[in-house]
């Protein structure tokens, strides 16, 4: 069977990798941009990817919902927690992200999953 957050991630490291390789100031600015604004500050972490995981599902970005899921799921942030903030995000978003909202659940599932299986 797949581990699709393996492929996944390792899809994304590839690809960051090869687009900073290009060396374009501005795309380096951004990627430094987006680190840092998920770092400790007023709001915590778990706060922060929460927001990311919402404004995420909202744009109906799949990508970075499965980057948030994850990211979240490092922070300790509950299944409950998950639910809780894709229900704020369908709100805003409409019917339109339910689809999205399919993939987030079954990308939350995934990443227990590869956890579950990697710690053994």
């Amino acid at each position: 069977m797949s581990d699709i957050v393996k492929e996944f991630n390792d899809y994304r490291a590839k690809m960051n990798d090869k687009i900073l390789a290009d060396k374009n100031k501005i795309v380096k600015r951004i990627f430094n941009l987006d680190t840092n604004a998920f770092q400790e500050g007023a709001l915590d972490k778990k706060t922060k990817e929460l927001l990311g995981l919402v404004a995420s599902t909202v744009l109906r970005c799949d990508d970075c919902v499965k980057y948030h899921l994850e990211a979240s799921y490092n922070e300790g942030i509950s299944k409950a927690e998950i639910s809780e903030a894709l229900g704020i995000a369908t709100l805003v978003g409409g019917t339109i992200v339910i689809p999205h909202l399919r993939r987030a659940h079954e990308y939350w599932d995934a990443i227990e999953q590869h956890h579950a299986d990697t710690e053994v």
